[in-house]
């Protein structure tokens, strides 16, 4: 019987944790790919600070950036400066969560 309440209990914490709501929703860059500059648009569900993160394919962090966000739509304009062609990993992280997607530099 212990056990059994045990396992529920164990199922019951696992289902919350996955039911958790994001606190980053909607992350997209436009254009992708490109060759100067493009936006990234993403849904914030309360204003605070993130980091814009960016890394090149073996890990590499290339460009970070700590910015305050605003609840709802934003936008954050990313530049590849002197960055080479190729796949990068952009990511946004606040307190509750990480979201990362792929960009690519022609």
């Amino acid at each position: 019987m212990i056990k059994k309440l045990l396992f529920i209990l164990f199922l019951f914490n696992i289902m919350c944790s996955f039911s958790q709501e994001k606190s980053i929703t909607q992350l997209s860059a436009a254009p992708n790919p490109f060759t100067t500059s493009t936006e990234i648009n993403f849904n914030a569900t309360q204003a605070g600070i993130i980091i814009f993160n960016v890394k090149n394919i073996l890990g590499k962090t290339v460009h970070k950036k700590q910015l305050v966000v605003q609840k709802g739509e934003n936008t954050i304009s990313f530049f590849k400066q002197q960055l080479l062609p190729g796949i990068y990993i952009y990511s946004i992280q606040n307190k509750k969560s990480i979201v990362s997607k792929r960009i690519v530099i022609q």
